[in-house]
């Protein structure tokens, strides 16, 4: 079974939901945009328009048959987690988010979801991804700013959802966020090219150096796009923890963290087997965005691995990690 391990699907359902149901969220102003929709959430800045490739289920299943995918998991979009809602609301958001992409999934196999959380709240973050896992999803996938630039995911008051996390096995996909306040990659089309691994690399580096990652084992921490340049800083992070006391392990770290393919590069693919090896390693596209990979079984060919490898890679592994019949 060959498997996209990181895509983004935002189901025509749950738009059709939240038109049909404002009233229900105060706090999310809704701009129609040429036929598509943007969001705003607590009186802040409208997020990107929801893209037609984003809810266009037809051509998302004709690309998966034109490249031989059999089946793809999907988080929502990032844009659309809605982390600056007030409590109630938020919580409610993210339950509408997963009632729809479950939905999804159930009523077309192809789709495996993975659930949002209110995630400026560790206690209904908790709750809410206690819920996903008991009603069938494997995991969830979160932003890496749960309470906008500057914030961090090694906050002491997301401990509660990183214990539920640990407690019930999710697999927690760590997704770069679209701004994460460095003003410098805004030109170049550099806030893809650079940007998004700038952030996530801070993010998931923080979770090993606090010991989150060692502290809550069970739960299966994603790291896109190579591990986020982890690998290739692993020898900084090595001496960094040398010469300050007190933080994780890097290296034990990294060693427990899942990633996938989507480095656009054979020769880095390589280097990343040569650091990480291929326990933890599964293809993925990023579709339906323009930075993702349109070929993502190429590049895995062209590393050359051996061919049980090369099958962990395409969907072996998760086939096990996403509980996938």
């Amino acid at each position: 079974m060959i498997i996209d391990c990181h895509a983004h699907l935002v189901p025509p359902e749950l738009l059709a939901e939240i038109r049909n149901d404002a009233a229900r969220f105060p706090s999310v102003r809704q701009i129609e945009d040429g036929g598509s929709v943007a969001f705003a959430f607590a009186g802040g800045k409208p997020t990107r328009p929801v893209s037609k490739a984003l809810s266009d289920m037809p051509a998302r299943l004709t690309w998966m048959a034109k490249h031989g995918i059999d089946r793809q998991v999907i988080g929502g979009w990032v844009d659309m987690f809605g982390y600056e809602l007030p409590g109630d609301e938020a919580e409610a958001w993210s339950r509408l988010a997963n009632d729809c992409l479950l939905a999804t999934s159930k009523a077309d196999p192809h789709f495996v979801p993975l659930a949002t959380v209110p995630l400026s709240d560790g206690a209904r973050a908790a709750s809410v991804l206690k819920t996903a896992m008991a009603a069938g999803f494997s995991g969830a996938m979160i932003g890496t700013l749960p309470r906008g630039v500057g914030s961090t995911l090694d906050h002491a008051d997301l401990d509660p959802f990183w214990q539920a996390a640990d407690e019930t096995g999710a697999i927690i996909h760590i997704h770069p966020s679209f701004d994460a306040g460095d003003v410098r990659v805004n030109d170049f089309g550099l806030a893809n090219g650079l940007g998004r691994i700038t952030d996530a690399v801070v993010a998931v580096a923080r979770l090993i150096c606090a010991g989150h990652v060692a502290k809550y084992k069970n739960a299966r921490i994603f790291a896109p796009m190579g591990a986020a340049a982890l690998p290739f800083v692993l020898g900084r992070l090595k001496r960094n923890a040398q010469i300050t006391p007190g933080i994780g392990d890097p290296v034990e770290g990294l060693a427990r963290i899942y990633t996938d393919t989507i480095l656009h590069d054979s020769r880095v693919l390589r280097f990343v087997v040569e650091i990480m090896g291929t326990d933890r390693l599964m293809m993925g596209s990023d579709m339906p965005f323009p930075i993702g990979d349109t070929e993502p079984m190429k590049i895995v060919t062209d590393a050359g691995l051996p061919k049980a490898q090369t099958e962990s890679i395409n969907g072996g592994l998760a086939v096990r990690l996403f509980r996938i019949r």
